[in-house]
């Protein structure tokens, strides 16, 4: 599975991005999807992750009634829109494939295919 994510750029506090990852596999509706960041010197972290039908989504606690994790099957496609975006906000933004059979995991360690990362830079 490749994955190829695009939509990162510079935006001040306040912004707004919208992220899009695309999966090369037709079997794209049986992976359960997660976006990652990592900011400069630290651990990568979950930010949001959604079913295979996207009837459950899951979002980190800092990022929760901000940010929005969406599907659409039909186009191979999942998005992050990130709202009110602060500086803490910096990093580079990865979506992942899980083609396990167990829940929506929040676990990076879970998942098996990454994309290549977008850069997401919010100026205070």
């Amino acid at each position: 599975v490749q994955l190829q994510a695009s939509g990162g750029g510079l935006v001040q506090a306040g912004g707004s991005l919208r992220l899009s990852c695309e999966a090369s596999e037709r079997t794209f509706g049986i992976y359960k999807m997660g976006w990652f960041r990592q900011a400069p010197g630290k651990e990568r972290e979950f930010v949001a992750a959604i079913s295979r039908n996207g009837g459950s989504t899951y979002y980190a606690d800092s990022v929760k009634g901000r940010f929005t994790i969406s599907r659409d099957n039909a186009k191979n496609m999942v998005y992050l829109q990130m709202n009110s975006l602060e500086p803490e906000d910096t990093a580079v933004y990865y979506c992942a494939a899980d083609v396990g059979l167990s829940r929506v995991s929040t676990n990076k360690f879970s998942y098996d295919y990454w994309g290549q990362g977008t850069l997401v830079t919010v100026s205070s």
